[in-house]
């Protein structure tokens, strides 16, 4: 997360003592959080599993902030203070997947876990992602509320720059697995999906910056001789060429500056209006259940800057070749040519 994260021994055993401090020591690893996942959880009824993480809410809070992976207040999952260690019939507040949300809505279940304990669950908090698990269905609780050695730790979730799978598993002496998202997304990388999208969007753009790009030149070149005959008798009253260069260029900035700002705006507002709706994650890869997290459509700034500043680029360069042009030829050539049009 961040700029890889790094999970081991998802489902495993309880993790080794110590193994924290050395996972944090390798380079690149900013911040370890432990997590415990009960992979066997199962409803009352035993048909099915529902994977269940039992963290420390101000630190998963923490993580799942800087990671934006489904992001809450930390308050909200907090055990209340008569479920330490799972006693009493107390309710536990529970983050949930939105599938798990729709089965059991808002009223409280009891899910039995892996060890034979059980746990009195009511959703309170719905993310379609969160750091410990992927997946359409989990839950995350308050591992202080949930009874005494059910779901011990067994998953480090760390976060970093340019994280090493191989100094991981080498500073973990090799227990349990060691997964990147860095490393899970290069995995997905051209795909026949996702490259013949990247085509037809190549495609487009090139095609809608060519009719742009014709548009705007057309324009230019139908105004282009009455420019040239205002432009030579500014000259005949005094108007230098270099001065007259400068008066087409700053001519062109009022036509070609609001339609660039306005080609960010009309982006960044459609990507805004469009990415709730519009799941990347069948592109990118072949599942729905990303081990990365939902891939959203965002909009990116420096592709939103490229094609506007394309556009005042063309339009003084035109401006300014044609200033050019008409400074070769002579004042009264201009003007002739004028009053014959």
């Amino acid at each position: 997360m961040g700029g890889g994260a790094a999970g081991g021994g998802g489902g495993a055993p309880p993790r080794p003592s110590g193994l924290p401090g050395r996972l944090g020591q390798v380079p690149g690893v900013r911040e370890v959080t432990e997590a415990g996942v009960d992979w066997l959880a199962k409803t009352p009824d035993g048909r099915q599993s529902l994977p269940l993480a039992g963290v420390d809410p101000g630190a998963y809070a923490a993580l799942a902030g800087r990671t934006g992976l489904g992001a809450f207040p930390e308050g909200r999952l907090t055990r209340p203070d008569d479920a330490e260690g799972g006693s009493g019939e107390a309710v536990l507040p529970a983050l949930a997947s939105p599938a798990v949300a729709e089965r059991f809505g808002s009223r409280a279940f009891r899910l039995r876990l892996a060890d034979g304990n059980t746990a009195t669950l009511r959703i309170v908090l719905v993310r379609d992602r969160t750091p410990a698990v992927y997946g359409d269905d989990f839950l995350v609780v308050d591992r202080a509320g949930l009874p005494t050695g059910s779901v011990p730790p067994n998953v480090l979730l760390l976060t970093g720059d340019d994280l090493d799978a191989g100094a991981l598993h080498r500073a973990a002496d090799d227990v349990g697995t060691v997964h990147l998202r860095s490393e899970q997304r290069d995995t997905y990388v051209d795909s026949p999906l996702q490259s013949g999208a990247e085509r037809i969007y190549t495609a487009a753009v090139a095609a809608g910056a060519g009719y742009a790009a014709l548009a705007l030149l057309l324009s230019l070149a139908s105004a282009a001789p009455e420019r040239a005959a205002l432009l030579a008798r500014l000259r005949t009253m005094g108007l230098t060429r270099a001065q007259g260069r400068r008066l087409l260029v700053l001519e062109s900035l009022p036509q070609a500056l609001p339609a660039a700002l306005g080609g960010i705006l009309t982006g960044w507002a459609a990507v805004r209006l469009l990415s709730p709706g519009i799941d990347l994650t069948t592109i990118a890869m072949s599942t729905t259940a990303s081990p990365v997290g939902r891939a959203e459509l965002r909009a990116d700034p420096w592709w939103l800057a490229v094609p506007a500043v394309t556009v005042l680029v063309l339009a003084v360069g035109v401006a300014t070749l044609q200033a050019w042009w008409s400074g070769r030829r002579g004042a009264v050539t201009e003007l002739r040519a004028g009053d014959a049009r």
